[in-house]
């Protein structure tokens, strides 16, 4: 795959992967309903922060473990292959029927940049995010191109299309909010997502070095 092909996959996929509701879209909604705003966006903010130290984690350690180890990238691919077909079967087989916006308690204590500081924290301590981007953005990466700096700017664009999309659920919180949360929706998105989990989980494995 060349390169222009390979970032319209990856807008396509990142895309619709930002779209589904999850741990961050819940944060985001539940900061915007509950403490504002202003809030709100610093806990996108955060959020997006945590994927980036992800990202650069990924970038520099996936590069040159790849380019060592023939075994490395047989372990990686097989692994990450299998992960995204286990997520993929369970969002397709058990998609959730709600969006669940209590992600733990929401406080105006600790300073103002308190809700910052939470959207760091949940993204860096979920290794879920860290597995994903192993396993994901490589495949996006056309054969002669850097991995490392490729990997990067991948996630930096999940990260951008992050925000962007956290902008749009802040400005109209209660009418994007009330349709994401929807169960008919959280369960089209689940399994949308389960099928591009499968699908990218099936190239990874059938992928060669």
């Amino acid at each position: 795959m060349t390169l222009a092909p390979s970032l319209i996959a990856y807008l396509f996929a990142a895309g619709l992967l930002t779209l589904t509701p999850g741990l961050d879209t819940a944060m985001v909604l539940r900061s915007a309903t509950v403490e504002g705003r202003r809030p709100a966006i610093l806990a996108a903010v955060g959020i997006g922060l945590g994927c980036l130290v992800w990202g650069a984690s990924v970038a520099l350690g996936l590069g040159a473990l790849l380019t060592a180890s023939r075994l490395a990238f047989t372990v990686l691919k097989w692994a990450g292959a299998a992960y995204l077909l286990y997520l993929g079967a369970r969002l397709i087989l058990r998609p959730r029927r709600a969006l669940v916006l209590d992600v733990g308690p929401t406080r105006r204590d600790g300073g103002p940049l308190a809700p910052l500081r939470r959207g760091l924290l949940t993204n860096l301590l979920n290794p879920k995010v860290g597995v994903f981007y192993v396993s994901f953005l490589p495949q996006f990466t056309p054969p002669g191109v850097p991995m490392a700096p490729y990997v990067f700017m991948l996630a930096c664009i999940h990260v951008v299309m992050g925000l962007i999309w956290s902008g749009a659920l802040i400005a109209a919180t209660v009418p994007i909010g009330r349709y994401m949360a929807r169960p008919d929706v959280v369960t089209v998105m689940d399994r949308l997502t389960g099928c591009v989990f499968i699908a990218f989980g099936a190239r990874l494995a059938l992928s060669r070095r």
